[in-house]
């Protein structure tokens, strides 16, 4: 029905069931049956000791789900205690049929109050439609359940977690592992949903595989399989003018290191060719840090434009400053039809003097996506998918906004998400790095969405690759472990 990388909202997910359900003639509580009985099987699997558990019943579907876990496990021959924070008898529709069959088996209801017993629990509060902070109750046995420390499963995503945007407005069950049903939720890959949703499994449900025939995915998952596809192996005879000549502008005074990650980056990724362009009194420290790179000193507009014309691609911000020689080399560079990555001091001034530009990749962390729109780094991460889109339409660029769940747009509308990554690379240069990969990939000749999405990608992995069993890396050790994960 869909491929397993595509990401919808939470309407669209919604309109999947309903299409399910009157258009296929799948009775809801059958559905509903379908999820428990693959969060139970799951659960199973994860923590097989466990005969011991506590479900969290909401007064919606989702609660629905968690009375049906609830009665299979007890069938099961589990202990199983069921809170509720609203009683069977004012429940309707499948939820209160999924309350009446487990009290029929035999199953007893506490109250919100009551003590947790269990080895285990299982969060069915509250399901996709939420838009607001849980309150009252809701807020109190949520706070309830992360204080004990029992594992949790959630079902559907983390009770006070926004399937759309990922955000948790205030109190949000913190899951060990997460059952998804239908369809994958867009929201459960970016945002601040990695601290909530622990190991993420998504059941389909066996619904009918033309489903979502007319009904488009909102975004898709970045997979790894995208660098084999995307950079074939070189013809025996390739040689370095064929894989593109790179330049990197910046370095200004106290800042030499940034364009010089960025010109590691750029060569370790392929490109054949990478020169920086940077202040003079920066260029000999550049260059003993790195032969390879072919350093200039260059300072003012005529000494980078003869730079420019002997490359294929642009990297413009690392290190570049907010100087007046800053402003001259940025101004200059954007005169050019060169394909061009600009991110750092580059989005500072594009920030200042906006204007569109062909060929164009912008690279923001939210504090810089915030400066590009004129809002705050707060309303860029409430809606990270909506920032991003706005970023790409309003600089008629691919726009890659940083974080968590890195998200590469174009200009009209199409969004990938990056699912790797990890917390040990929060520090400083990995920014620079991932100019310098996106930029030699313009130069193999990849198009700037592919070189974008391929090289955020990339980045990812071997920042993965480089932390396993380590609490930080540098930016070296990432663009070092680029070799073992690009295709040779």
């Amino acid at each position: 029905m869909r491929h397993p990388l595509e990401l919808y909202r939470a309407e669209q997910v919604r309109e999947l069931d309903r299409r399910a359900i009157e258009g296929h003639g799948i009775p809801g509580y059958e559905l509903m049956c379908r999820a428990a009985s693959a969060a139970f099987d799951r659960l199973r699997a994860r923590w097989p000791e466990v005969r011991t558990i506590s479900v969290f019943c909401g007064a919606g579907n989702n609660g629905g789900d968690g009375y049906v876990l609830a009665r299979l496990a007890l069938e099961a021959g589990f202990d199983v205690q069921l809170i509720a924070l609203k009683a069977p008898a004012d429940l309707s529709g499948d939820a209160l049929r999924a309350a009446q069959d487990w009290l029929q088996a035999g199953g007893t209801v506490d109250e919100a109050e009551a003590s947790i017993h269990g080895a285990l629990l299982v969060d069915a509060l509250l399901g996709t439609g939420l838009d607001r902070a849980p309150s009252g109750p809701y807020a109190e046995l949520i706070d309830r359940i992360n204080a004990h420390p029992a594992p949790v499963l959630s079902l559907d995503l983390p009770s006070g977690l926004n399937a759309d945007t990922g955000q948790a407005p205030g109190a949000c069950v913190r899951a060990e592992l997460t059952v998804t049903f239908i369809a994958l939720k867009r929201g459960l890959f970016t945002g601040g949903a990695g601290a909530f949703t622990g190991q993420l499994l998504l059941d389909a449900l066996d619904v009918p595989e033309t489903l979502a025939e007319d009904l488009p995915a909102d975004a898709r998952l970045l997979e790894a399989a995208e660098l084999a596809r995307c950079l074939p192996s070189r013809p025996c005879h390739t040689h370095k003018g064929e894989t593109g000549h790179v330049l990197v502008i910046g370095g200004d005074l106290g800042m030499s290191g940034a364009p010089v990650l960025s010109g590691q980056a750029a060569l370790r990724t392929g490109s054949g060719l990478v020169s920086l362009a940077t202040r003079g009194a920066t260029a000999a420290a550049a260059l003993a840090v790195q032969p390879e790179l072919m350093v200039h000193s260059v300072d003012n507009p005529d000494a980078l434009k003869a730079r420019i014309g002997a490359a294929d691609v642009l990297a413009l911000g690392p290190g570049l400053g907010r100087s007046d020689w800053s402003q001259a080399m940025w101004s200059e560079a954007m005169k050019s039809a060169r394909p061009m990555v600009l991110d750092a001091d580059g989005l500072y001034w594009l920030a200042q003097r906006p204007r569109e530009r062909q060929q164009l990749i912008i690279t923001p962390h939210p504090g810089e996506a915030a400066m590009l729109l004129g809002t705050t780094s707060q309303a860029i991460q409430a809606d990270r998918f909506q920032a991003v889109r706005s970023l790409a339409d309003r600089y008629s660029a691919v726009a890659v906004l940083k974080g968590w769940g890195s998200l590469v747009a174009t200009p009209d509308g199409q969004v990938e998400v990056c699912p790797f990554g990890n917390p040990a690379m929060a520090s400083a240069g990995m920014g620079d790095a991932l100019t310098g990969i996106i930029a030699s990939l313009l130069g193999q000749g990849l198009a700037a969405f592919d070189a974008a999405r391929v090289g955020v990608l990339a980045h990812a992995l071997a920042g993965d690759r480089a932390a396993r069993g380590r609490r930080q890396i540098l930016a070296s050790d990432l663009i070092t472990a680029l070799a073992e994960v690009l295709p040779a």
